[in-house]
């Protein structure tokens, strides 16, 4: 039961990392709050095989604080990855000529 609360709290954090961090408009609407669900929930049930109890804090704590840096990151890495790779495209593309749609 613990495991669907970490994971729908990972989503929630993945949810308002893509509000309100920059590039939002490069990926996909789910991308960031699968990465905080993913990771919430894998540090959760590493940390639950490893022997940690789900009442204590430090689990809470690692599980979410992880979730949150795994979304701000990957989300800023992402979308500036995206950013650089349309920009290369666009000049590539401008470079060579688009081909004319008949």
């Amino acid at each position: 039961m613990e495991l669907l609360f970490v994971a729908l709290f990972g989503a929630v954090i993945g949810l308002a990392a893509r509000y309100f961090l920059p590039g939002r408009s490069t990926q996909g609407s789910v991308l960031v709050p699968a990465i905080g669900t993913a990771a919430a929930s894998l540090v959760w049930v590493a940390l639950t095989w490893l022997g940690w109890n789900w009442a204590g804090g430090w689990i809470w704590w690692l599980s979410l604080g992880t979730s949150a840096v795994a979304s701000v990151v990957l989300n800023l890495v992402i979308s500036r990855r995206r950013i650089h790779a349309d920009q290369r495209m666009l000049q590539r593309l401008a470079k060579t000529g688009a081909p004319e749609v008949a």
